[in-house]
């Protein structure tokens, strides 16, 4: 099992930054991969963001590229997301996730890999 606990969660400005933290415990040695998903309110949960725990590939949304990064410390098994020039339709809960196993090529940004969930952390961007 693993156990994942987000925060850096919060309101803020149009333009501004945030950096979410995702901490995972337990079996942690056997993640593939650890992703962000948001899901804002009457949507689907999609895919924000992801990275390969041991070769550090990452992988991004099209709406987010150029403006999140996802970084990983091995050591202290966190993973964070680094969010600047947020826009109002950032405005979701921010979920952190993890694979314990091979994700295809290309199919990283599928919900279907991640057995793994946080609790979430909601996300507001003021106009």
């Amino acid at each position: 099992q693993v156990q994942l606990v987000e925060s850096g969660g919060g309101l803020v400005q149009a333009g501004g930054s945030l950096r979410l933290s995702c901490a995972a415990s337990g079996r942690t040695f056997s993640n593939y991969a650890m992703g962000w998903f948001r899901q804002a309110p009457g949507k689907e949960r999609d895919f924000v963001t992801a990275i390969t725990w041991s070769s550090g590939n990452t992988y991004y949304a099209d709406s987010v590229k150029g403006r999140f990064t996802i970084s990983r410390d091995n050591a202290k098994n966190t993973v964070y997301l680094q969010m600047n020039s947020l826009k109002p339709e950032d405005t979701a809960v921010y979920y952190c996730a993890a694979s314990s196993r091979d994700v295809p090529a290309g199919q990283i940004d599928r919900r279907f890999w991640y057995a793994y969930w946080g609790q979430g952390t909601q996300v507001t961007v003021s106009s």
